[in-house]
């Protein structure tokens, strides 16, 4: 699966209000996140700056 199709995908079920990945998938990205020290949420996304800004 290349990144446009995974990021299509992930765009056409939140059109949708339905969710792009199964329980097992979440499980495993709340481990990643962990492992990372990631807590970044989607609101956090309204406050990245591109270079230049």
């Amino acid at each position: 699966m290349t990144l446009g199709d995974l990021i299509e995908g992930i765009a056409l079920h939140s059109f949708e209000n339905k969710p792009a990945f199964s329980e097992e998938t979440l499980e495993k990205i709340k481990q990643l996140k962990n492992v990372y020290d990631l807590d970044w949420t989607a609101e956090d996304s309204h406050r990245f700056k591109e270079d230049g800004e």
